[in-house]
C-alpha cells in the first residue's frame, strides 16, 4: 500500500518560508513545529527562491482551466444530443400520427 501524499496550501508554505528567511529559524526546527520533514521545507525554500510564489503551486492533477474547458465541451455535446433526440422524437410522433390517420380512414 502506497504512502498518502499530503498537500499544503500556499499560505502554509509561505508561513514556513517566512520563518526561515525572515526569522532565521532552521528548516529542521520549522519542520518539527509544522509536522513536515526538513527536506520538504528546504524544497519549498528552493522553489520560492527560484520561481517565486508560483513555484509553490501544486502541479499535480488536472488544471482547472482544462477541467472547465472539458466541462463546457461536455455541456455543448449534451445540448446537441438533446436537440437531436427532440427532433427524432417529433419525427417518430409524426409517423405514428400518420399511421393512425391512415388506419382510421
Amino acid at each position: 500500500m502506497g504512502k498518502i501524499r499530503r498537500t499544503f496550501s500556499i499560505d502554509f508554505k509561505m508561513k514556513a518560508i517566512e520563518l526561515y528567511l525572515h526569522r532565521g529559524i532552521g528548516s529542521k526546527l520549522i519542520g518539527k513545529e509544522l509536522g513536515v520533514t526538513y527536506s520538504v521545507i528546504d524544497r519549498w525554500i528552493k522553489k520560492y527562491k527560484n520561481e517565486g510564489i508560483l513555484g509553490l503551486q501544486e502541479k499535480r492533477g488536472r488544471s482547472k482551466q482544462t477541467n472547465e474547458i472539458s466541462q463546457d465541451a461536455r455541456i455543448q455535446r449534451l445540448e446537441v444530443e438533446n436537440a437531436y433526440l427532440k427532433k427524432l422524437l417529433a419525427t417518430k410522433r409524426a409517423a405514428v400520427v400518420c399511421q393512425l390517420k391512415n388506419s382510421i380512414f
